[in-house]
């Protein structure tokens, strides 16, 4: 198993899995809060959906912010 340490984690990694995942030959992402968002054609679309998605969410005030 993989497990990667972020920066300034200290301790104890909690477990983590990918956000993408695929149904049939359609894929999607899931965010921490359990939003799911697809589908998309391929990976790379799913992880430009993503990037999307986090860069909409930071222009939020933070009040707003989905944590």
């Amino acid at each position: 198993m993989n497990v990667q340490v972020r920066s300034g984690e200290q301790g104890h990694i909690p477990f983590r899995s990918s956000r993408f995942f695929c149904v049939g030959s359609e894929w999607y992402f899931t965010t921490r809060e359990g939003f799911d968002s697809g589908p998309f054609a391929s990976r790379e679309r799913a992880e430009t959906g993503l990037k999307r998605f986090l860069h909409v969410v930071k222009m939020l005030p933070e009040e707003q912010q989905i944590h």
